[in-house]
């Protein structure tokens, strides 16, 4: 990978340095206790439509889901024997750690040194993807975009990913959203019928 690559240049025109102030928003938009509102939020409004039923289907849908996006960007994020599978797609440095890169806004170096594919991109859009299937508001779907969007551009802030991590990460969740989303259904159709 050398810095001709499209992403870089899209990568040093959104990494800049906004201030403790802005560096602290997108640190917390990239955390997890940020989002514990929104993870009620969904859970209630399943929960008015489907009772425990559909919030406990959502939950094992949602983690499998996620669960699975996380895996699969981690394959990218490691050296050894898998590395070889890939070799049309090589693991790449995260931006805070490639040195050819001039002028990267850090805010923190607590991140592994490889970042191919975006997890936090890949679960986030998982979720927005399931949850917006099974709540199926339109004003609700824009929310998730919009909030997947937050997440997915802190990560480019915080010089963890490059704009091509972002969109496999992205590119991961939606199928493994779909997948979710379609579990969700089946779940609750099978028990319906119990």
């Amino acid at each position: 990978m050398n810095n001709t690559t499209w992403d870089w240049g899209l990568f040093d025109a959104l990494n800049f340095d906004g201030g403790n102030v802005m560096d602290w928003i997108m640190s917390a938009i990239s955390g997890i206790a940020m989002w514990i509102p929104l993870y009620a939020i969904i859970i209630y409004i399943v929960w008015r439509r489907w009772q425990w039923r559909g919030v406990v289907m959502l939950v094992v849908a949602a983690a499998i889901a996620m669960g699975l996006a996380d895996i699969i960007s981690g394959i990218f994020k490691h050296t050894g024997p898998l590395k070889e599978l890939w070799s049309s797609f090589p693991v790449r440095q995260r931006p805070m750690f490639t040195e050819a890169l001039d002028d990267v806004h850090v805010v923190s170096f607590a991140h592994g040194p490889y970042g191919t594919v975006s997890a936090h991109a890949a679960t986030i859009t998982a979720l927005a993807v399931i949850s917006s299937m099974v709540i199926a508001r339109r004003w609700f779907s824009y929310t998730m975009l919009i909030i997947a969007l937050l997440v997915c551009y802190s990560r480019i802030y915080l010089a963890c990913h490059f704009p091509q991590d972002i969109l496999l990460g992205a590119a991961t969740g939606l199928l493994t959203g779909y997948i979710g989303a379609r579990l969700f259904r089946y779940g609750m159709k099978r028990w319906q019928r119990v």
